[in-house]
């Protein structure tokens, strides 16, 4: 599929929690490994879930990685030696990520980033809309609702036994402590304005 490609592109692996897409991450990063290509691995500073120093997936796969803070801190580890760059949780990232992907791309290197695609209240999530839109290519994951069993494209979050309000914070890192996955017509939030 990427044959007919040169060097430096933007890929999107996006999708609710529990969709697998840290895992479709590090099935990636394998793969380039195994191809002895440089890669480097970034997650945001704020994703402390399992481990500090890695990217884990729910099923407890990792890779090592390397913490940032800012997008801006990817810039000083690139060189002509890298060939690939990932990026787990890029939805917590500042919108300058757009256009780091942009231009490590343009410098012939494949860029891979995974993230919420929606926030819990089924939003789209920081700057993952113009990732997305940016991209050549595109994976986009489901779950499975748990209370249908149909795909489920969204995250529902839970406080206290209850689905979050509207109004909440955007931000609450989690696992399934405080997320399910859910499909469209499962998925609560409530206060949320109604769109006409």
């Amino acid at each position: 599929m990427y044959h007919t490609y040169k060097n430096g592109f933007i890929e999107v692996v996006c999708g609710p929690m529990f969709a697998g897409k840290t895992e479709e991450l590090i099935r990636r990063i394998k793969r380039l490994e195994y191809a002895k290509q440089n890669v480097l691995v970034f997650k945001p500073k704020i994703d402390i879930r399992y481990a500090e120093n890695e990217i884990v997936s729910h099923n407890l796969s990792k890779k090592p990685s390397i913490i940032i803070e800012n997008s801006s801190e990817i810039i000083p580890y690139i060189n002509d030696k890298v060939d690939a760059v990932v990026i787990d949780e890029v939805q917590f990232l500042d919108f300058d990520i757009i256009h780091i992907a942009e231009d490590l791309a343009d410098r012939g290197i494949r860029v891979i980033v995974g993230g919420l695609d929606r926030d819990f209240r089924g939003e789209p999530f920081g700057p993952m809309p113009d990732l997305l839109a940016r991209a050549e290519f595109v994976t986009k994951l489901t779950a499975i609702c748990v209370k249908s069993g149909l795909p489920a494209t969204r995250t529902q979050r839970i406080i206290n036994g209850k689905p979050a309000h509207y109004n909440d914070p955007t931000i609450l890192v989690g696992a399934n402590e405080s997320y399910e996955p859910r499909s469209r017509h499962y998925h609560e939030v409530p206060g949320k304005p109604k769109k006409i």
